[in-house]
């Protein structure tokens, strides 16, 4: 299965296959069986540099970028360990700025499988596993985690005293999980989704959250105050203002800060709240200099991505192609906002999972063309899912050849898992 990844390395290849061979796809709810595995490990979550944690329904994983950038720009050395991967399953580990080596990965995939092997782990729980035996054995100045699904049972929640928790940007995703009926568990849908969120909250350490609506901040305080966590919300305790700058402000006072050179509006809000991690702990310190600079060093592919030239730009030359692994509707609305009325042609594959209404919706009034690709390897909805206008593609290459000589850019999305086979296509690997 494509969850599981493929790799060019023979020996990562074996541990992987294995992995897929025994793995639960969707995981498990639950921490019993990643503290087991730990457990036989030594428990390498406990002797880690200061962790920064992020969760989050959008968001979290540039807030993690921000992260490292304003870290990395300190000059302190990072660990970082985000998801998906969208090429190599490697992207996942990041060890003192690096992506983690082929035969150093094999060997820690081997290392946990061959300890938990009788526990049936989930892809989930060996990926963390191996990853916090990884930045455990490696010197760093911080470590970034970023959380996977929901936050509560999600296998990285065993970490003890981070130095900050961060809370992105909170929406209805993935809810045959995180709404799934449970007794004393909230109701209200966006209530349910902050409460699995601030399952990474704990005593002692600081909580630094967007802003939301009532209901789910009303849950987020109540969730700090029962754990002892002292929590900051945006436009209670700290505050950003978004013009032609970034103004910052917290009780500590005020910062003027560059925008980010990632595109889209929403990148300017993530890089507001990794600043304010980062000024609400006291573990690392991290100058407002280090601050700028991180915000306009920080990368992260896949999210409003211009692709540069390639074998897959080369089919449809001229206009600017545009790549988001958004799929859900608050990743939609953040790419209508970016752009504007612009005309455009929507290259879009959906999983049969999510709403088939949540990126081309917001972009319905502007669309030049909508053209269906499905997703390798996974059930993706029909064509018959968007509507009388959508087309239907073999795939993205076809799309593209289909095009008309109007120089309209493109946006090809809805799913990581095609945004990972774009990069791949044109020759564009994170590193």
């Amino acid at each position: 299965m494509r969850d599981f990844a493929i790799s060019d390395s023979p020996n990562v290849q074996a541990q992987l296959d294995r992995l897929a061979a025994l793995s639960l796809p969707q995981g498990r709810f639950g921490l019993e069986t990643i503290r087991e595995i730990l457990g036989r490990l030594g428990d390498p979550q406990h002797d880690l540099p200061p962790v920064f944690h992020v969760a989050g329904t959008n968001g979290k994983g540039s807030t993690c970028a921000f992260l490292r950038a304003m870290l990395e720009a300190q000059g302190l050395a990072v660990h970082a360990a985000t998801k998906p991967h969208l090429v190599r399953y490697n992207e996942r580990i990041r060890i003192a700025g690096e992506l983690i080596a082929d035969d150093l990965l094999a060997a820690l995939l081997r290392e946990v499988l061959d300890a938990c092997e009788d526990l049936a782990p989930s892809f989930f729980e060996v990926t963390a596993a191996a990853t916090f035996l990884a930045f455990s054995r490696a010197q760093a100045d911080a470590c970034i985690i970023e959380v996977g699904l929901g936050g509560r049972f999600d296998a990285t929640n065993v970490i003890r005293q981070p130095a900050a928790c961060g809370i992105a940007t909170l929406g209805i995703d993935h809810e045959q999980f995180l709404l799934a009926p449970e007794k004393g568990a909230p109701e209200q849908p966006l209530a349910r989704i902050a409460f699995e969120k601030a399952g990474i909250v704990r005593p002692g350490a600081p909580v630094v959250t967007q802003a939301y609506p009532e209901e789910a901040q009303s849950e987020l305080i109540s969730t700090a105050e029962a754990a002892g966590a002292p929590l900051f919300m945006r436009g209670r305790d700290w505050d950003a203002r978004i013009g032609d700058t970034v103004d910052y402000r917290d009780a500590i006072g005020s910062l003027s800060l560059p925008r980010p050179l990632l595109p889209g509006e929403h990148q300017s809000d993530n890089a507001a709240l990794a600043v304010a991690m980062l000024r609400h702990q006291d573990r690392v310190e991290v100058s407002p200099e280090a601050l700028a600079k991180g915000i306009r060093k920080a990368s992260w592919p896949a999210r409003l991505q211009r692709l540069g030239n390639g074998p897959l730009t080369a089919l449809s030359p001229g206009r600017d192609m545009w790549l988001d692994g958004g799929h859900n509707a608050d990743a939609g609305n953040a790419i209508a906002r970016h752009f504007g009325s612009q005309k455009l042609h929507l290259i879009l594959g959906m999983l049969a999972g999510k709403s088939a209404d949540a990126i081309a919706g917001p972009l319905s009034g502007q669309l030049a063309s909508l053209q269906i690709v499905n997703i390798a390897g996974h059930a993706s909805h029909p064509v018959s899912a968007f509507g009388p206008n959508a087309i239907s593609a073999i795939g993205v290459s076809e799309a593209l050849n289909m095009l008309p000589a109007d120089g309209l850019p493109v946006l090809i999305g809805g799913s990581l898992y095609l945004a990972g086979d774009v990069l791949r296509l044109n020759d564009e690997i994170p590193d």
